[in-house]
């Protein structure tokens, strides 16, 4: 797809599209080792803290994308069009240690401009971020009761803060 830099602050989203109907696919790893996993995404913001633009994700340990993530310094997040939503979904339903799953979807991995995790030439968006904090979801901080109905297995999220570093986008999320 072609897309174009997009700075920082002529970015536009609505955000809440993003996550709730669009999904991103969250890679973490290196394009030039070939060693990085890819998973489809729906929970996290968008925002400014520290004085900085950042990206809030949550990954549960027992993903293969947990141990990238954790184990590279960035990452990136991307959006598809819509005629690639069975990909989207089978990227968050299957496992990358049972097979190839980013070849079986089709998408070409491509690199990304800062980040050593790949970006994919299919993707209408692509954020890039380098990590600045984590933190491990702490059940006994839950005002809502309700929320732990998400955690029947006690398998609690990591929260991974990500500098957005660079944009590249179509003219949809240009201001």
């Amino acid at each position: 797809m072609n897309l174009r830099t997009i700075d920082i602050d002529q970015f536009f989203c609505h955000s809440f599209t993003l996550w709730k109907e669009k999904w991103m696919l969250l890679t973490a790893g290196s394009l030039e080792s070939m060693k990085f996993n890819s998973m489809t995404i729906s929970w996290g913001s968008l925002g400014y803290i520290w004085n900085k633009p950042f990206v809030q994700v949550a990954v549960r340990p027992s993903r293969l994308t947990f141990q990238y993530i954790n184990d590279y310094a960035d990452f990136t997040l991307c959006i598809f069009p819509e005629k690639y939503r069975k990909q989207m979904q089978n990227l968050g339903s299957k496992s990358g240690r049972e097979m190839d799953k980013i070849n079986r979807s089709g998408f070409t991995p491509v690199k990304a401009y800062m980040t050593s995790a790949p970006a994919f030439e299919e993707a209408e968006l692509v954020i890039e971020c380098r990590k600045i904090y984590w933190q491990d979801l702490d059940a006994d901080h839950l005002l809502d009761m309700g929320i732990l109905s998400n955690y029947p297995r006690g398998d609690f999220h990591r929260i991974f803060f990500g500098e957005i570093l660079a944009v590249q986008g179509t003219e949809e999320y240009l201001s």
